[in-house]
Order: structure tokens, then C-alpha cells, then sequence
């Protein structure tokens, strides 16, 4: 299984530690398993974790990377963290590759602020969403459905409202990416 986490400096912490270490469990080469950031190298989440980026979301401006990332990773992971949306959801070249990433049917994994990316990416109308609670009139707005619950699962959409629910979210997340 290989799997792109999308985030940003200032990341929820717990929302990208849990997934990375979780899904390199499901593969033999580290290099499977790809954080995306605004920065190469070494950052830090709002807490102070400081994890590896070894792809810069500026590569979404590249068409033929970014088809890469479409065409051999199987799922993409949307962590949260207020402050690592609100920059991350400003950048159009990601919000056209979450957009294109949806528009071809692969398990997207959102968890906490990440429905934010795919509010901005226009994707969620028409599907139930969890996500931090205060965000509920965003989803709502966007023409989704918020639903508070562990996690939901809407067509190739997985999404978690808090990191409370890591484990959960993680393992739906995984078994659809197994079963397509």
C-alpha cells in the first residue's frame, strides 16, 4: 500500500504521527508511505513533533508528478490542525490535486480540519462528512451532510471528526483501500 499525507508546518501533531507510523505497517519499504509539506526536511506540528517531509506540495504544480502521485499511491491522507489548513487550503495546486484525486474514485482519509482541503477542492457536496465539530456549518454550507461519528464512510471518503478516534478511522481507511 502506498499513501500520501498532505499537511503543512503547524500540523495537528497526533493527526500525522499516528497515520505515518500506522501505515508503514501495511508495507515493506518506508518510501510507500510519503509526507507532503511546505517545507522539505524536518518541521514541526502545533505541539512541537517534528516529522519528515520528503515531498513539498509545490510538486502539485508539475502536472507529471503530480500524475504520478495519481496514478501509484492508493490513498490520500488529509490531517488537521487549524492553522496548517488554513495555508494548506490557500494553495490551488493542491485543491485541484484533491479534486482530481476524488474525481478518479481513491480513498481519500480526512481527519479533524483536513475537511476543510476538501471543502475548498468542492468535493463533499452530496456526501456525509465527520469533522471537528466546529467546523460543522463549513461542511453543512458546503452542501454535505455533518455527521458526528467516529468516523464515516461516504463512497471513497473516510473521515474522523477528532484524533480520539485514530485507531478507527485508520483501519476503515485502510480496508477500503484494500478492497478496491
Amino acid at each position: 500500500m502506498k499513501a500520501l499525507i498532505i499537511t503543512w508546518e503547524g500540523y495537528q501533531d497526533q493527526e500525522v504521527v499516528y497515520p505515518y507510523y500506522r501505515l508503514r505497517e501495511e508495507t515493506n519499504d518506508p518510501e510507500d508511505i510519503v509526507i507532503m509539506a511546505n517545507v522539505k526536511g524536518r518541521f514541526s506540528g502545533i505541539l512541537g513533533v517534528y516529522m519528515e517531509s520528503n515531498a513539498l506540495t509545490d510538486e502539485l504544480k508539475d502536472s507529471k508528478l503530480a500524475e504520478k502521485y495519481l496514478s501509484e499511491v492508493d490513498m490520500l491522507v488529509l490531517p488537521g490542525g487549524v492553522k496548517a489548513l488554513e495555508k494548506l487550503r490557500q494553495e490551488k495546486h493542491v485543491l485541484d490535486f484533491v479534486s482530481e484525486w476524488n474525481s478518479r474514485g481513491k480513498v481519500i482519509a480526512s481527519t479533524c480540519h483536513g475537511a476543510q482541503l476538501m471543502i475548498s477542492s468542492k468535493i463533499v457536496k452530496g456526501k456525509k462528512i465527520s469533522a471537528y465539530y466546529s467546523i460543522r456549518d463549513d461542511v453543512n454550507n458546503a452542501g454535505a451532510e455533518y455527521v458526528d461519528a467516529p468516523y464515516v464512510i461516504d463512497e471513497n471518503i473516510v473521515s474522523s471528526p477528532h484524533y480520539h478516534w485514530m485507531g478507527e478511522w485508520m483501519k476503515a481507511a485502510i480496508d477500503l483501500t484494500k478492497s478496491k
